[in-house]
C-alpha cells in the first residue's frame, strides 16, 4: 500500500513512516520542509496523488484560540486533494477525553477537526491518545518558578510516543475504523504525581506543589483524559524515564 504521511517529519509522524516502510509498504514523509503547506494548499495534490491512505499528522503551530482555523483550512485543503486523488482512507491522531473539555481551546480544534473528517468524503480512522511521555518536560516547564513546580492532581495516564506511532501504522495499514479507537498508557497517575517522578529519576531537586489551579490541565475536570478500557500499550513511565 501507498501512504502519505502529511507531517511525516515529526515526533509521531517520523515513526510512523518508518514502521510502514518496514512492514512492506511505501510511505512518504510530507511536511513543509519537503514543500507540502497544509494551509496554502501548497503541494498537497502533488503530495497526496495515487496515494491508498492519508495519515494527517499535523499540528496547529500554537494551542490559543488561532488552533481552530489551523485545523478548518488545515482539513479541508487535505480533504479536497485527498477526494481529488482517490485516497481511500484518512487518518488523523486526536486526545482521548478531546470532546471533555471544552474550557481549552486547542481541545475545541481538535474536536473540530474531527467533525470535518467524520463529516467529509472519505472512509476515515480517528486514533485518539492519552497524554504523551515526551511532553512531560514541557508541562513542568510550564509553571515552574525558582525551586518550585506548581501542577494540578489531573489523573495522567502517559503513552511512549513510540506506542503511539506503533497504533497509527497499525489503524493505517487497516480497513477504515468510521469511528474512534482510543490508546492510552498502562497506568494513570496524578499529574503532580507525575512530577515528582519525573524529577525524582533525573535527579532534579525542584519541589512539586499541588496546585489546582495551575497550568493548562488545570481546566480538566475528573478523568477524562485517562481511558483503562483503551488499548493499553505495553511502556511503563519509569521503564520510559530509564
Amino acid at each position: 500500500m501507498k501512504f502519505a504521511v502529511i507531517g511525516g517529519t515529526g515526533l509521531i509522524g517520523s515513526q510512523v513512516v518508518r514502521i510502514l516502510n518496514a512492514a512492506g509498504h511505501e510511505a512518504v514523509p510530507h511536511s513543509q520542509s519537503t514543500g507540502v503547506d497544509v494551509i496554502s494548499g501548497q503541494g498537497l495534490d502533488e503530495a497526496v496523488e495515487g496515494a491508498d491512505v492519508v495519515v494527517n499528522l499535523t499540528n496547529s503551530p500554537t494551542f490559543d484560540e488561532a488552533s481552530p482555523g489551523f485545523f478548518r483550512t488545515s482539513m479541508e485543503n487535505l480533504l479536497a486533494a485527498a477526494r481529488k486523488g482517490g485516497v481511500g482512507h484518512f487518518v488523523i491522531l486526536s486526545i482521548v477525553g478531546v470532546d471533555q473539555v471544552p474550557e481549552l481551546d486547542y481541545y475545541r480544534a481538535k474536536v473540530l477537526q474531527e467533525d470535518i473528517l467524520a463529516a467529509g468524503p472519505i472512509p476515515y480512522s480517528i486514533v485518539r491518545a492519552t497524554q504523551f511521555m515526551e511532553f512531560m518536560d514541557a508541562v513542568l516547564s510550564w509553571t515552574a518558578d525558582g525551586d518550585t513546580v506548581r501542577l494540578p492532581a489531573t489523573p495522567i495516564q502517559p503513552i511512549a510516543a513510540k506506542d503511539v506511532a506503533n497504533a497509527v501504522a497499525e489503524v493505517a495499514a487497516g480497513a477504515p475504523l468510521k469511528g474512534i479507537r482510543n490508546i492510552g498508557g498502562p497506568e494513570i497517575f496524578s499529574l503532580d504525581e507525575l512530577g515528582r517522578i519525573s524529577l525524582s529519576r533525573k535527579g532534579d531537586n525542584r519541589t512539586v506543589v499541588t496546585d489546582p489551579t495551575a497550568g493548562m490541565f488545570a481546566a480538566v475536570k475528573g478523568d477524562v483524559l485517562t481511558d483503562m478500557d483503551a488499548f493499553l500499550a505495553p511502556t511503563r513511565y519509569t521503564d520510559w524515564l530509564s
